[in-house]
């Protein structure tokens, strides 16, 4: 599932690292849950969680349907 993730967050990369941003894939959870971190530009944002449902999360759950939400890391 792992690689089928990456995949995913690959098409959605582009759109973040047009404004500065980016996303790495920390885990995923043994229910199913995406753990990721957004980066650049991104991280710290106040439009974070908006761009985390809207966009990264859309393109994970359409592209793997064993994923049943993704959740974001801040560090």
């Amino acid at each position: 599932m792992r690689d089928k993730v990456e995949a995913a967050l690959a098409k959605v990369r582009p759109y973040l690292q047009n404004d500065g941003g980016d996303v790495e894939l920390v885990d995923i959870t043994d229910k199913g849950i995406v753990m990721v971190r957004l980066t650049g530009r991104c991280k710290g944002c106040p439009m974070s969680k908006v761009t985390l449902r809207n966009t990264v999360e859309r393109f994970v759950l359409k592209e793997v349907r064993e994923v049943k939400g993704v959740e974001n890391i801040d560090e």
